[in-house]
């Protein structure tokens, strides 16, 4: 196997001229690196990641970390998504992947600085991280390049990706207004999700802006959880049977409020219409078929990979980009009958 000292030889130049050419280093001319190159083509020489890692300080390799990664989240697909935007991205530009899982006790076990050096990663996008975990304040005062999916935090070496939650929140219920639709309830996340924070606010303006008085009491969390969610909208229904349509913060979620609805009775979309948030494959397949707030999280990995690795290359990105959401119209919400 040809070394780098072999392609010194042929080329005779020194070993350090080899490596910078390799390396892409600006002070070797073009004419030198050309020939390094091709010679190095003609050996067959296969640079040894690990040694290069040691000497230029870098490893190539970015970490997709997901926090709370459960087996009920395999039914949404979102971290599959963004970690196929992920890949597609660094496949593009030669760069590797490691995914690591973490949860809010294994936060205060380790430290995200520790985390990401044990992997050897030069820098991270991190999804499902709560506003109140450990390490969003490591992320912000660490020197470790980091894209953050759905936070909206900034700093010199943190960027974000995420939809305009607050928007799409707002459509999905100006869309229910528009069908005649004003006894309008919510089942949100959780108070420690920053989509929740921001698509509890996009409901507020979406009723203030028909002029339809907010109540807290038609505002319950489901956690993210399908169960959760069927049950929260037992309650929700069952204290408000005027209720006659749902906006919910996630597809998952709005499958549970379809079951909550046969519960108590309600045909859906009849005497009950329902919109979710995400557009998760499902969507389309349950009976009846999901109305929902479209974010198209392939995009969203995409999207933060390719910003990551531009801080990691020295450039000077903007630090965060929003990707474009849609409303999809299904069958789960229909035109208000005034009758019922």
């Amino acid at each position: 196997m040809a070394t780098i000292k072999d392609i010194a030889k042929a080329a005779g130049v020194s070993v350090t001229t080899v490596s910078r050419a390799l390396n892409g280093y600006s002070d070797v001319s073009e004419r030198t690196r050309k020939k390094i190159k091709q010679i190095a083509e003609d050996l067959s020489y296969s640079p040894n990641a690990l040694a290069r890692s040691l000497v230029m300080n870098k490893t190539k390799t970015i970490g997709l970390l997901v926090s709370g990664i459960s087996r009920e989240g395999a039914k949404d697909n979102i971290v599959f998504e963004v970690l196929t935007g992920v890949n597609e991205y660094c496949g593009q530009v030669d760069y590797d992947i490691v995914l690591f899982n973490t949860s809010s006790s294994q936060q205060k076990q380790k430290t995200y600085t520790q985390l990401c050096r044990e992997r050897r990663v030069d820098g991270v996008v991190i999804q499902g991280i709560k506003n109140d975990d450990p390490y969003l304040m490591e992320v912000v005062e660490s020197d470790i390049p980091c894209v953050l999916v759905d936070i909206p935090i900034q700093g010199d070496t943190v960027g974000y990706v995420a939809t305009d939650n607050v928007a799409g929140a707002k459509e999905a219920v100006q869309y229910l207004v528009d069908l005649g639709h004003r006894q309008i309830g919510m089942i949100n996340g959780h108070d420690r999700a920053f989509v929740s924070q921001e698509r509890i606010q996009g409901y507020q303006y979406g009723l203030e802006s028909n002029h339809i008085p907010y109540n807290e009491d038609l505002v319950y969390n489901g956690g993210f959880s399908e169960k959760q969610a069927e049950e929260a909208a037992v309650s929700l229904l069952t204290r408000f049977p005027q209720t006659s349509a749902i906006f919910c913060a996630s597809d998952l979620m709005a499958f549970g409020i379809m079951r909550a609805a046969k519960r108590v009775g309600r045909e859906v979309p009849r005497e009950l219409s329902i919109i979710g948030y995400d557009n998760i494959n499902l969507s389309s397949y349950v009976t009846p078929s999901l109305t929902t707030i479209s974010q198209d999280m392939f995009q969203i990995g995409y999207s933060a990979a390719g910003l990551l690795i531009d801080l990691l290359e020295g450039g000077s990105p903007p630090r965060s980009k929003i990707v474009s959401h849609e409303l999809v119209v299904r069958e789960s919400t229909c035109q208000l009958d005034k009758k019922l």
